[in-house]
């Protein structure tokens, strides 16, 4: 379905930060860099690829779900699995071609810092370059998300709020109320964890970056980086572990149950 090819998109993404991203960082925090200037500026270019790819997967989720509570009727005319997977490739192209002028960058910083030494693997943005940053990496994709996903909380109300209206026996009619009260609780709380968690990680990677590195503890700065990949850990949990068939899927899974005969025909939905 198109929703779950941009939910495999984000895993990959998430996927590669855990594979590439913190074990380099790991061997980079407690060892001098010895891989060289070139790989230095490669290990840069892929963080950001991969980071900036995460971001924009949320927010081609957030758009697909607005779009499937705001128009269900034309939603799968427009959103088909042909357009989401043009959408995936577009996504990463950009991510690839954006983040294209901080291999230059990134390599012309090597063969100029002659300041520091040969492993610190050391990356100096300028200021326009930091502010840039921030606005499309947090305040564009936040803004996004908290308006798709407020839109959709207000549009499941108003639903929830038509089928109330529709029911005339009064024990039917507590019923559906409790139902869209719980509805709607789910909508607002998934929506405040959506967009807190997304705040908390990625909120002081950007607040470091504008100038406050230089008096921060080195422990502090690794906390803060840590913190900005380990929302690829928590994104699973948001965008997948909330669907009832995934968690049967990844009981099955981690049972070992897929391995018996008959698995295929198990009853997730």
């Amino acid at each position: 379905t198109p929703t779950n090819i941009l939910l495999l998109s984000l895993a990959v993404s998430d996927f590669l930060v855990g594979l590439l991203l913190m074990p380099a960082n790991a061997v980079k925090r407690t060892h001098c860099w010895l891989f060289g200037d070139l790989l230095c500026s490669l290990y840069r270019f892929v963080i950001n690829i991969i980071l900036s790819a995460s971001v924009v997967n949320m927010v081609l989720i957030s758009v697909d779900r607005y779009l499937a509570i705001f128009d269900p009727l034309h939603y799968t005319t427009r959103i088909t699995v042909n357009r989401v997977r043009v959408c995936v490739c577009l996504l990463w192209f950009c991510s690839v071609a954006s983040n294209s002028y901080y291999f230059n960058l990134l390599l012309i910083q090597q063969q100029e810092n002659t300041s520091y030494c040969y492993g610190d693997c050391l990356v100096l943005l300028h200021e326009v370059s930091a502010y840039l940053e921030l606005v499309l990496n947090l305040i564009v994709p936040v803004t996004a998300i908290i308006v798709l996903y407020t839109r959709v909380f207000v549009v499941a109300v108003s639903q929830a709020r038509a089928m109330r209206s529709h029911i005339t026996a009064v024990t039917k009619q507590i019923s559906v109320t409790k139902t869209a009260k719980k509805s709607e609780l789910k909508a607002a709380r998934t929506l405040g964890v959506l967009v807190v968690v997304f705040l908390i990680c990625f909120m002081p990677n950007y607040f470091a970056s504008m100038g406050g590195i230089d008096y921060m503890s080195y422990s502090t700065l690794a906390f803060i980086l840590y913190l900005y990949y380990f929302n690829s850990c928590l994104n699973p949990v948001i965008y997948a572990l909330f669907y009832p068939w995934f968690r049967k899927a990844v009981k099955l899974i981690v049972t070992l149950q897929i391995l018996q005969p008959g698995s295929c025909e198990a009853n997730i939905l």
